[in-house]
């Protein structure tokens, strides 16, 4: 049982099972002066040389650093091992996913107990007994302690991601693709966190891999209808995709052909296959300018045709319908609309609007059917599905669409969202809803009458009640009068009076949005008295697009603003107080968590800043490093405008560490990180500890992975573990 809520903290006072003043003092780095010069302009940086990886004392320095933090969180041992414990129990350790129909297949994926990782899995629709329009179910399990069994016996294992771990301490598989006639099975390994894949491809009719490897692949591959042809994508030393590669099963790998190159910096290239299959799409996007080149798949050989040439600052998306391409674009629209073209001589000059532009609604993507339509849309900070029955006849794209219906969304805040819908030609809409209080449940809507069945709510082992919490949204007030959206989740009984403490999370970048979703780990927050909420600050994509562009370029110190004003108003609203406040966010999100600890520090009582990007202003200048000069576009260019160097330079966290009291911050890293350079939070720890020589501040290095933290979910449970620890010994509650 969680222990009673000992009441507020007093300010300054260490933790309880935290060690007090006067514990052994931290790594220290050695001051090595760089000096870094742009626009006239002159910075000191005393630990650039940390980014001086194949240094030997970087490393040691960094081994040192976990080290101290696992000395410093041993009094925490014991929480950290509970909540561990209480994150694995609430979890069906063997479990499926709800099976998807493709053709003549149905398709999931399923977890063992005691495995990391998941294993993909068929069945076929036409069996003895099994309804070919409903997702089959899997039998009762085995008794506890037995050894799993498969759920069917005609399930065919495609692909076991704890065979190809092996005894790696990492793993991840991306770029996995069953061929269009479900004979062959292509998939990417890593296994450094540096997000280079190998690739293979696997005869599912003989269970064996054929002697195809292609090394050094990016994200995104796509099939030739007749599976003799493969596309892939290669990276660039900068880690950004700019190749895309034809590669013929069974052929060498040296006569494989470079189709499209992009040269621009700014771009990355994917690929992919139309919904009907009768495209491959090769799409160069930019944070705010795309171009998508289209291949037909039942001609691999032929050139790829431009579908709209890029211009600057226009976004556009692609499906096809029926001899009609439909482009999702921001052209003239804000929110963004919906035009149709001929694929036979597609452009401008045949746009025709489908879906208009609406002010309020911002429209994130579109699902074809053979007779339907599926528009993601969000409206006030919520996301929502819009359904719309196609007309029939050649007037089908000539006109607007009708306005179809909504899924209903029962609870504010919440989300829903559309799931795996690989069928073209069905009427059946398989999407997730969710809440803070509702485990995500899975739903098939028939698109026709607009019924939806309840295929599967996420179980929650224990006697999860939703009763005993509540959820609502409270409206934050930044100071330039934007109204900041927070949602909130706390237990039912929770008195409103200070005392309770509270995780406040925030991200506030790229458009990407933080939606109000549930997690069975928060419940070891809630049932100890901790409020959660997610401050869905500017930058993001909760409010439409404007509501991203006033948090990015220059005007990304709103986003910090809007998390400050976030805070005040869950202090002011009686939710929490200032010495009960802990504040979270990863990468980006790291970033907002350095930049409010510069600016308002006496609001937090500790920061957990994840993987964060906190030497933002010298990694900007610096278009050697990984995708520096993409981000240009969505931080601005510090080397050719000085109005962006002085903006980010007033806001980069590593450069505006003042010296005086901090919250106590918990940082983590990764060696392999390609996105955020390791040496980016080390650094910044050096600096802060500098500055504050009495604070507390951890750094824990994942030596092992990158970007992402640890592949297997055992090891992943064990980091959140670890992190709510932190936050909960913060925050005076050590048990």
């Amino acid at each position: 049982m969680p222990s009673p809520d000992p009441g507020p903290l007093p300010t300054g006072a260490p933790a309880p099972g935290n060690p007090a003043p006067g514990s052994p003092a931290p790594p220290r780095a050695p001051r090595r002066p760089t000096v870094l010069e742009a626009h006239g302009d002159r910075r000191v940086d005393d630990w650039f040389w940390l980014r001086q990886r194949d240094d030997p004392e970087v490393l040691a320095l960094l081994r040192a650093e976990n080290g101290f933090t696992e000395r410093q969180m041993a009094p925490l041992a014991g929480l950290r091992d509970t909540l561990f414990e209480e994150i694995k129990a609430r979890i069906v350790e063997t479990d499926l996913s709800v099976p998807v129909r493709k053709g003549p297949w149905w398709y999931y994926e399923r977890t063992v107990e005691g495995l990391d990782y998941p294993v993909h899995c068929r069945l076929p629709v036409q069996a003895p007994g099994r309804d070919p329009g409903t997702p089959p179910v899997a039998p009762e399990p085995a008794a506890p302690g037995t050894a799993p069994a498969a759920p069917w016996p005609d399930e065919q294992v495609l692909l076991d991601e704890n065979e190809l771990a092996g005894t790696s301490p990492y793993l991840d598989v991306a770029d996995i693709a069953v061929s269009p006639g479900h004979r062959r099975l292509v998939y990417g390994t890593d296994t450094t966190g540096d997000e280079r894949f190998t690739l293979r491809v696997r005869d599912l009719e003989l269970g064996a891999d054929l002697d195809d490897v292609i090394e050094d692949a990016s994200y995104g591959v796509a099939w030739s209808d007749d599976e003799s042809t493969l596309f892939y994508t290669r990276p660039d030393g900068a880690n950004r995709p700019h190749q895309l590669w034809r590669h013929r099963i069974g052929a060498p790998g040296d006569t494989d052909v470079l189709v499209v190159e992009e040269p621009d910096e700014r771009f990355h290239l994917g690929v992919g296959r139309t919904k009907d299959g009768a495209y491959v799409l090769v799409e160069m996007h930019s944070r705010v300018t795309s171009e998508v080149h289209a291949i037909a798949s039942t001609a691999p050989e032929s050139a790829p045709r431009v579908i709209e040439p890029r211009r600057q600052g226009v976004e556009y998306g692609v499906e096809h319908h029926d001899g009609t391409f439909l482009l999702l674009t921001n052209d003239g629209a804000e929110n963004s609309r919906v035009v149709a073209t001929s694929a036979l001589d597609p452009g401008r000059h045949d746009w025709r609007e489908v879906v208009p532009h609406r002010p309020d609604v911002r429209l994130e993507g579109l699902d074809v059917f053979a007779a339907h339509v599926a528009l993601y849309e969000r409206r006030e900070g919520a996301p929502r599905i819009r359904v719309v029955a196609l007309p029939t006849g050649p007037q089908r794209w000539t006109g607007e669409l009708p306005e179809g219906f909504l899924v209903p969304c029962p609870e504010t805040p919440s989300a829903s969202w559309g799931g795996p819908n690989p069928e073209f030609d069905t009427t059946t809409l398989r999407y997730e809803y969710s809440s803070l209080v509702t485990p995500r449940s899975v739903y098939d809507l028939d698109m026709d009458s607009g019924l939806a069945v309840l295929r599967k709510r996420q179980p929650v082992l224990g006697g999860y009640d939703p009763a005993r919490y509540s959820t609502t949204r409270v409206w934050a007030l930044s100071p330039d009068g934007a109204r900041v959206p927070v949602s909130v989740v706390a237990r039912s009984d929770l008195r409103r009076d200070g005392t309770a403490p509270c995780l406040l999370y925030g991200y506030g970048s790229y458009e990407h949005s933080i939606d109000p979703v549930f997690s069975s780990v928060r419940l070891s927050l809630l049932d100890r008295g901790v409020v959660f909420a997610i401050a869905h600050v500017r930058g993001g994509g909760e409010l439409g697009r404007r509501w991203y562009e006033e948090g990015r370029m220059l005007a990304k110190p709103n986003t910090f603003s809007d998390f400050v004003a976030c805070a005040r108003a869950l202090v002011t609203d009686g939710w929490t107080s200032p010495d009960r406040l802990v504040a979270r966010g990863g990468s980006a999100g790291g970033l907002l968590m350095g930049a409010v600890t510069n600016v308002a520090p006496e609001l937090f009582r500790a920061v957990v800043a994840e993987v964060p990007f906190v030497d933002c202003l010298t990694t900007i200048l610096d278009d050697t490093l990984p995708l520096t000069v993409i981000e240009w576009e969505e931080w601005g260019n510090p080397v050719a405008d000085p109005l962006v160097y002085a903006v980010m330079k007033a806001y980069a966290p590593y450069d505006n560490v003042r010296s005086g009291p901090h919250p106590e911050i918990l940082v983590t890293a990764g060696l392999e990180d390609p996105r955020v350079g390791y040496w980016e939070p080390a650094k910044w720890v050096q600096k802060l500890r500098a500055a504050d020589p009495d604070g507390r501040v951890l750094l824990k290095v994942e030596l092992d992975a990158g970007h992402a933290g640890p592949s297997g979910r055992y090891q992943a449970w064990r980091d959140e573990a670890f992190v709510l620890s932190f936050v909960l010994g913060a925050v005076g509650i050590g048990a």
